[in-house]
Parts: structure tokens; sequence; C-alpha cells
């Protein structure tokens, strides 16, 4: 009876889980998040701000011509051009969506469903290239569409990623080839 008595008086309890503390503790990590959100936002609005003197986005003109190239797949953004991390958000060009791009001999019409549409004039396109990456976005070598056009004052790199990446080279010759005849008819 005595080695019982011992047995019971040696075990103890399971602490009592402190709920207040717990609570605490969650609380203070959900504001610590909402905080984080909201300077992330404020810094977007902030860019906005710092990028206000670009001029509104053209529209595509309402017969652009025959289709020459057509895509389907992803706008992952735009940035300043050499500047694959300085990203441009005004007027909605720093918003990843879906595209469907063509190009007409009048230019490169770009829709974003859920997002700003915009135009880039045949004269104002500048360069395509293969790239890896674009505002915070890297993808394998090659996997990238970039075309460099000239808005306002500033050269603009916009990043496209087609749903079917062997069609990427076909736009990089034909943007170039436009590119080409446009310069050389000025």
């Amino acid at each position: 009876m005595t080695s019982l008595y011992l047995l019971a008086a040696g075990r103890k309890s399971a602490e009592v889980t402190d709920w207040a503390a717990r609570v605490g503790w969650l609380v203070g990590l959900a504001l610590f998040v909402a905080l984080v959100y909201w300077l992330m936002r404020e810094g977007w609005k902030w860019r906005g701000t710092l990028q206000s003197d670009l001029p509104e986005l053209v529209a595509a003109p309402d017969d652009p011509g025959p289709v020459k190239l057509e895509m389907t797949g992803r706008y992952h953004g735009s940035t300043t051009a050499g500047q694959w991390l300085d990203r441009i958000v005004a007027h909605g060009l720093g918003t990843r969506s879906r595209v469907e791009l063509t190009l007409t001999d009048a230019g490169l019409e770009v829709v974003r469903p859920g997002a700003s549409d915009f135009f880039v004039p045949a004269g104002r396109l500048r360069g395509a290239r293969l790239d890896k990456g674009i505002a915070g976005k890297v993808l394998t070598e090659g996997g990238l569409l970039v075309v460099t056009w000239e808005h306002g004052d500033r050269l603009i790199d916009s990043g496209f990623r087609s749903d079917r990446a062997a069609e990427h080279s076909d736009w990089v010759d034909a943007l170039n080839q436009m590119i080409n005849k446009t310069e050389g008819a000025r």
C-alpha cells in the first residue's frame, strides 16, 4: 500500500493549456501579417505615384489590318527597359494576367482579361528577344518573350509567356522584321 501511495504522490497532472497566451500569439501574428500586407500595398501605390508621368496607354485602332500572328499565354509584367526588376505599375502594367497577343501591320495588340488592354503601334516597337526573367519572375532560358517598346519618353520591356513556348522564336523573328521595316521607312 505504501508503494501505491508513493507512486501516486510521484505523479503530477498535465499542465493546463494557457489559452489566453495562445490566442494572444495568434492575434499578434495576424496583426503582423496584416501590417506586412498593408506595407506592401502602400509600396505598390507609391511606385504608381512615382510613375504617374507615364502617359495613358494607347487603345487598339478599330481596323488594325490583317493578323500576322496570334498568341495566348501569360503577361508577366512590364519593367524599365534593361532593368528586369524595376517593375512599372502605372496604368495597370504591373498586373500579371492571362493575355491574348495579336500582331498586325498596325502594331501589337495586348488583350488582358481582368486587366487594362493596350496597343503598341508599330512605330513604337523597338525590339524583341527571348529571355529568362522579368519583374521578379524567372523562367528557363528563353522561356519568356520580351518586347521592348517606347511609351512617352521611356523604353519599356514587357514579358509574355505563350501557352506553346515553341512559338516564341516566331514572334521574335516577326517583331524584329517589322521593326527593321519600320525603321527603314523613316
